[in-house]
């Protein structure tokens, strides 16, 4: 492996998608080497763009956007100007793995649907990531994660039942669903066109990805006909595996589950007796009541250095800065610095791949609207007469 370029370098992906799920698809790719140029409306811009905060010097740009779409190129072309079609399909000659996010059908109405494309590129590998997929009733139905999540079953279990379905503080159906499962998607399509010869349309619906993660109590609930509850089951609540309040309003995460792991536990909080009740299906809520009453009577920093020195699954719970700063982040280099192009350093989370030892910590920051539009024609073949043709006809900017 070439550690300058990364292990997807040769790949070039077209990337149509706007907001979250397809540009986070297409950074994981971007930060494995993958050369992505994303296409982007000079009308409607991703609306990423403008949220806060907003950070780098003269001219300030999305902390957000400036991280998902790093190291990624732009082109700001208008793909219902009829002459975005011959740019296309030059571009094609060179990229063939194309990445939209549009609702089903948009795509073919513009006239850069895989039937279309493949025309041009039959080797092409199209993935479209919709919140319900290509088929079925819901085909044109508006979506955010919350929604995914709701018709998948997850968030049916997921909270407590006193206040019902507790919203995640990441958008596990957009990233774990759509984001992962475009990635392993595209990247199982590469290695069956390296064998065949054949491109292929993925379909990937955010709503099925989510309720694929199912798999634990899903495969309990087809066999035995119950569906899971909240704080009924063994990970979400209804044993002692759980969240304890600390003395000073902090949290510790307690997951000692494995036998010897539970030993350690109650030896630790000072009751070595209560190992006996962890089996009893009937002691789970009044363990839980006797840990908690335990656990409130010390601070997080204190709890987190009575279990510093052995295994039982405890760890406290972490602010996200605290994280940041952690040895544990920083050793693993979870941290990198992307540099804009006016050569502002911006702190990002890192790439969690580490290929051969090496993780790359230098990035570069996501592209202004358009940023790399007049070398992209370039590269293109078209003279400068013409580049200057498409700028007045509004085509790109």
């Amino acid at each position: 492996m070439n550690r300058d370029k990364g292990p997807l370098d040769g790949l070039r992906v077209l990337d149509f998608s706007t907001l979250l799920p397809g540009p986070y698809a297409t950074m994981l790719l971007a930060d494995m080497g993958a050369e992505v140029l994303r296409i982007e409306s000079p009308a409607r811009p991703d609306m990423l763009r403008g949220l806060p905060p907003m950070v780098g010097g003269g001219k300030a740009v999305s902390a957000a956007h400036a991280s998902i779409n790093r190291n990624k190129r732009s082109l700001a072309l208008d793909l219902k100007n009829p002459g975005a079609k011959e740019i296309v399909r030059r571009l094609l000659g060179d990229y063939d793995i194309v990445i939209e996010q549009f609702r089903p059908e948009v795509m073919d109405k513009l006239g850069f649907g895989y039937k279309s494309l493949c025309q041009i590129r039959p080797d092409i590998i199209y993935c479209s990531i919709t919140g319900y997929g290509q088929n079925g009733p819901f085909k044109q139905r508006a979506g955010h994660d919350i929604n995914y999540l709701a018709l998948s079953g997850l968030a049916s279990y997921s909270g407590r039942r006193r206040s019902g379905p507790s919203l995640s503080g990441t958008q596990i159906a957009d990233l774990a669903g759509g984001s992962h499962h475009a990635v392993m998607a595209i990247l199982a399509a590469v290695y069956q066109r390296l064998q065949t010869g054949n491109g292929c349309e993925i379909d990937i619906s955010m709503t099925d990805c989510a309720f694929s993660l199912n798999t634990l109590c899903g495969a309990s609930a087809l066999t035995v006909g119950r569906s899971p509850q909240m704080e009924m089951e063994l990970l979400n609540g209804g044993s002692y595996y759980d969240y304890y309040r600390t003395a000073d309003d902090r949290y510790l995460a307690v997951g000692s589950l494995e036998p010897q792991f539970a030993e350690t536990l109650f030896r630790r909080i000072g009751h070595p007796q209560w190992v006996n009740r962890v089996l009893e299906d009937d002691q789970q809520e009044r363990l839980k009541e006797d840990i908690a009453g335990v656990v409130r009577k010390r601070t997080l920093e204190e709890w987190a250095e009575a279990f510093a020195d052995c295994d039982a699954c405890v760890e406290p719970v972490l602010s996200f800065n605290e994280a940041a700063d952690s040895r544990l982040m920083q050793e693993r280099q979870m941290l990198c610095t992307a540099t804009t192009s006016q050569g502002d350093r911006l702190r990002q989370v890192n790439t969690p791949f580490r290929f051969e030892g090496v993780k790359n910590r230098q990035h570069k920051a996501g592209a202004s609207l358009g940023e790399h539009s007049r070398s992209v024609l370039q590269s293109l073949g078209f003279s400068s007469g013409e580049i200057e043709q498409i700028y007045a006809q509004g085509i790109i900017v």
